[in-house]
């Protein structure tokens, strides 16, 4: 809709057309009767369409919920795969476990389960929350349920009586993580659940999907009712389509755990799956997004919802923070998220780790990274020792700033308290006011000179970058665009 002011026609946006429409109208009305007061009564309207414009202009800038700074403060978090196939002593294919049940179940016997090691081990790397499968591709579920017979009670380990689920958030209490639960509904191969869709035809398939949808929203409100205060609630793959065929839990999780991250359905997510199993994110990376989802099983292989997904879009309207995920042990060609058989020299090499970070944590993103209990029930001894050097490099590497400063304007300036070797820097904005930054500059002191050494886009929660080493005492921030006064949080060098 366009309007002409002076001379020229100007476009507004989709927010005034109606308002416009009704001034028009009114104006028309009161110039042909000649009404009293006209010039009060424009005035009137004139301030009105301002408060329309001030409120439009602020719905393009959006701001984190309360969960959403949680996991943005997070930075870095574990997800602990557990099911059947791992006691089977086969290669784990994703394909062929979709379709085929396991045999015999009774294999499930961790008989040295420690989940207290698992959380030491993520904690140690830096970890802020955990997740765990509760259940995924099987069916099998790690808890006591009544809903789902498939589950720990039918098995002889503890007498039927063990409950991981139990253990796991136990332990992440203990700890000081918050923890997190993953529901895998898309596939149950014992059911003959594929991608969401019961088998059959006619009243027998109708039936049979009516009954999963139930079965799958009894199993949320039992998860969501037994143990405590979720950090998040992960459906893989998505819960798809409540008017479609996929059960309809956001009404359930925003009932029973109304603090909790949601990941994700058709209509919303908390944040958005960064586009790859990388665990890097693009950059630019913003937390706005075009949507009020992440993706589904519609769109998710498009190269460009891919794209979309590692970059965000600076001028979405909702926020939708990044989450970049990864197996620890993904090299050599491995990708794996559950534990197998002589996989011990695929666990990624430390420099690696550390790229992972800087190109995720770094980039305004929240890290998951993927580790494999093995079937005695423990976290293998390689990967908790890689664990503990990452989280020890971590610190090294960015724990302690050489000096930082903050500020609510375009330009900073950071003294150190002596000539040093400048080899990194973190930017921070203070993200409940939306992300403001959209370009900036950093420049060193050599000699009587500025000397421009990084440059960048999106900030966030968030950025680090390692640079050229550069000797300075003195070193410049400029935002070089913003959408309204930067509010910087921490400018500071390593």
């Amino acid at each position: 809709m366009s309007v002409r002011i002076g001379r020229s026609k100007t476009t507004l946006p989709y927010y005034l057309h109606d308002f416009v429409s009704a001034f028009n109208e009114i104006f028309v009305f009161l110039h042909q009767t000649n009404a009293k007061n006209m010039k009060k009564t424009i005035f009137l309207f004139v301030m009105a369409m301002v408060c329309c414009i001030v409120k439009g202009e602020a719905q393009t800038q959006p701001s984190p919920t309360a969960q959403q700074l949680r996991w943005h403060n997070a930075e870095m978090g574990a997800i602990f795969h557990y099911d059947l196939h791992v006691f089977d002593g086969k290669r784990y294919v994703q394909s062929e476990n979709r379709i085929h049940p396991i045999e015999d179940y009774t294999i499930f016997n961790p008989t040295q389960l420690d989940t207290d090691q698992w959380i030491k081990a993520a904690k140690a790397a830096g970890c802020k929350f955990a997740i765990l499968t509760a259940t995924h591709e099987t069916g099998f579920g790690l808890w006591q349920s009544d809903v789902n017979p498939y589950c720990l009670k039918a098995v002889k380990w503890r007498d039927g009586k063990g409950d991981i689920v139990r253990d796991f958030v136990n332990s992440c209490h203990k700890y000081g993580l918050m923890p997190g639960i993953y529901v895998g509904i898309r596939w149950n191969s014992l059911l003959g659940i594929h991608n969401f869709r019961t088998e059959g035809e006619g009243e027998f398939a109708k039936n049979r999907q009516d009954w999963y949808r139930r079965y799958c929203e009894r199993m949320v409100k039992e998860l969501c009712t037994r143990y405590g205060d979720w950090f998040l609630i992960w459906f893989d793959g998505g819960a798809d389509d409540p008017h479609g065929i996929g059960p309809n839990v956001e009404p359930i999780v925003s009932k029973y755990q109304p603090n909790c991250l949601f990941y994700h359905n058709v209509n919303k997510a908390d944040f958005r799956w960064g586009g790859s199993e990388t665990g890097t994110v693009g950059y630019p990376c913003w937390s706005s997004f075009p949507t009020p989802c992440s993706h589904h099983k519609g769109i998710e292989t498009s190269p460009s919802w891919l794209e979309l997904l590692k970059h965000g879009d600076k001028d979405g309207l909702y926020w939708l923070p990044a989450m970049a995920d990864f197996p620890l042990r993904g090299i050599n060609g491995r990708h794996e998220w559950f534990w197998e058989p002589d996989d011990n020299n695929n666990i990624l090499p430390l420099d690696s780790l550390m790229s992972i970070y800087e190109k995720s944590v770094g980039r305004n993103a929240t890290l998951i990274m993927g580790l494999t209990p093995d079937p005695s029930g423990l976290l293998p001894e390689d990967d908790v020792k890689r664990l503990s050097e990452w989280g020890n490099a971590i610190v090294q590497t960015w724990g302690c700033p050489i000096a930082k400063t903050a500020g609510n304007k375009n330009k900073l300036y950071l003294r150190l308290p002596s000539v040093n070797s400048v080899k990194g820097y973190r930017l921070k904005e203070d993200i409940t006011k939306g992300e403001r930054i959209r370009s900036y500059r950093i420049e060193a002191k050599v000699g009587n000179r500025w000397q421009v050494i990084a440059e960048g886009l999106s900030v966030g929660h968030q950025r680090l970058e390692t640079i050229a080493p550069v000797s300075t005492q003195e070193l410049r921030l400029t935002v070089t665009q913003s959408v309204d006064t930067p509010s910087i949080l921490e400018f500071s060098v390593y």
